[in-house]
């Protein structure tokens, strides 16, 4: 069947099914795996890619980095492991940093799928593991062989048969190996799932293969980012950005070249590394910059590899957004998640309609330690600061952004740690002030009552430079990470004893506009719902 044979109505039902397809993968792993980072946070993405190694369909619900790091990891697994090499039944493995997701906590795992003695698609799935070792997630490292076990691309099941030996190593050397073993077998499953219903996604449609499919897909999709991208005027578009790296501030460049219907990212200027473990690889860099185009140019587009052919991204090897081996990555997220402000920062006044004011961001915090029933506790608390605001849109209140996972609820959190969750607030007046205002942060207090010390690896970013306002909007409230009601480093390893408390100040989201042109009513309305005091209304909007 030749690419001309799909017409628009059956390519947009087969698309959909495709995306159905990943749908019902993510389904298979959440369902299947162990640890409240999957079941409950979604950290976690599902691709279909092509025999050629081109993504083609993506879960619905998925993180945003790994949108543009699955592709690049399965040709890393293909130089490793040629296609002519792999055998039914075979799922391959890595953790790698600079292979993967840009740190070791990110389990990579795929299937390819085969029909008969060939391969016609692949599935990759991607976690975050509960723990890997090492001193635990957090920011403290100094290189990459303090933050834990690093599995080089291996084959986890061969021909159907899980290697025990891959599978020993991991458990010995993990804190909780039950949900780490879960979880990498949940990856496994779900795999299976995928690869079961794209042949029978074949065999519906009477396909030999998805390339032609696939081939015109991403070219429907490379035609719209495209489009997008022409309606942007031309130019060389730049923005500069200062945030706290560990001890010492760290400056992030960006440079966004427009000419015609393709756009250029460029890091250069961008600060050096450091000795902690903050450091981005390029894979995750280049996937955050791909996901800003995406969102100022076509955002409710599926994601599939055409979207990415019109857009280059570059960063200096050795600086903060390249990192090189050895190199500590663990917390990548703290500086690589400002990737995406400092591109909407570079496009904001070419594309006023798109670009957004400072997200307040997530914050992790790894909690270890002993349940007070004597079970080992490792796993991560996701909190939210403010979204930003948008030309006519304010910010939702405690909403992640550019990642997306979600908090583990309280209950269920305190039945896993052993930890009470005392209070969980909005912080009013957090959002920062505009036209359209930023969403707000909250408040949450823990008390340890597992009747043992714990240890907390803190990961908070915008405690020294809260997030900006955009196009004359004001900038959020920051972040405090308070241990007993004192501030303590929000990148460094505390000990929660019995009965401590542990707060977390979520950051705001900036403004976006004149605060002077907001209507009257709707600072009323935040006034009434607790959103803006009213002193704050005096302030930031000239309002009684």
């Amino acid at each position: 069947m030749s690419i001309h044979d799909f017409d628009a109505v059956n390519l947009g039902i087969m698309w959909d099914r495709l995306i159905a397809i990943t749908d019902e993968v993510t389904s298979a792993l959440v369902r299947s795996s162990f640890s409240t980072i999957v079941r409950e946070s979604g950290d976690l993405s599902v691709v279909l890619l092509d025999a050629a190694g081109n993504s083609l369909a993506q879960g619905s619900y998925s993180v945003p980095s790994f949108t543009g790091t699955a592709a690049p990891t399965l040709r890393h697994m293909l130089n490793r492991f040629p296609p002519e090499t792999l055998r039914p039944g075979d799922v391959l493995a890595t953790n790698d940093a600079w292979q993967g997701t840009g740190h070791l906590y990110d389990i990579n795992v795929m299937r390819p799928v085969f029909r008969g003695d060939d391969i016609v698609g692949y599935t990759i799935s991607i976690t975050h593991l509960p723990d890997i070792g090492g001193p635990g997630f957090g920011a403290s490292a100094s290189e990459i062989y303090h933050e834990g076990l690093r599995l080089p691309i291996c084959k986890l099941v061969r021909e159907g048969e899980l290697d025990e030996t891959v599978i020993d190593v991991v458990r010995n050397n993990v804190r909780v190996p039950e949900q780490v073993f879960g979880d990498l077998m949940a990856n496994v499953t779900c795999n299976e799932v995928g690869g079961r219903q794209l042949l029978e996604f074949l065999d519906e449609y009477g396909l030999d293969d998805v390339e032609a499919l696939s081939a015109q897909v991403r070219a429907a999709s490379e035609r719209a980012i495209r489009e997008a991208i022409a309606r942007i005027p031309d130019g060389v578009h730049a923005s500069e950005v200062t945030l706290e790296a560990v001890d010492e501030p760290v400056t992030l460049r960006c440079e966004a070249t427009v000419r015609g219907d393709e756009i250029a990212i460029d890091f250069a200027g961008t600060g050096r590394c450091v000795a902690r473990g903050v450091n981005v690889p390029f894979c995750y860099t280049r996937a955050m910059a791909l996901y800003a185009v995406k969102c100022l140019t076509v955002p409710t587009m599926p994601n599939n590899e055409g979207a990415t052919g019109p857009v280059t991204v570059s960063a200096p090897e050795g600086c903060i957004l390249n990192a090189q081996p050895p190199a500590a990555t663990g917390a990548r997220h703290v500086i690589g998640h400002y990737v995406v402000p400092s591109v909407f920062g570079a496009l904001a006044e070419a594309v006023p309609d798109m670009a957004q004011a400072d997200c307040g961001h997530m914050n992790l915090v790894t909690f270890q330690g002993t349940h007070r029933d004597g079970r080992r506790v490792s796993t991560l608390y996701f909190a939210s600061g403010g979204f930003g605001a948008l030309s006519g849109r304010d910010g939702a209140e405690v909403t992640p952004g550019p990642s997306n996972m979600g908090s583990v609820p309280a209950e269920m959190w305190e039945n896993l740690t052993s930890t009470t969750i005392l209070e969980k607030r909005l912080l009013p007046d957090s959002g920062g002030p505009g036209r359209s205002r930023g969403g707000l942060g909250q408040e949450i207090t823990f008390r340890n009552d597992s009747g043992a010390d714990m240890q907390l690896f803190c990961m908070a970013a915008r405690t020294d430079y809260p997030a900006q306002g955009l196009l004359g909007g004001g900038e959020g409230a920051p972040r405090q990470v308070l241990l007993n009601g004192e501030a303590v480093h929000p990148k460094g390893t505390h000990i929660f004893r019995p009965g401590d408390t542990f707060t977390m100040r979520e950051a705001g989201g900036g403004g976006f506009g004149d605060p002077a042109e907001r209507p009257a009513e709707r600072v009323t309305a935040d006034v009434g719902a607790g959103l803006v005091s009213p002193a704050g209304a005096g302030r930031d909007y000239g309002r009684e």
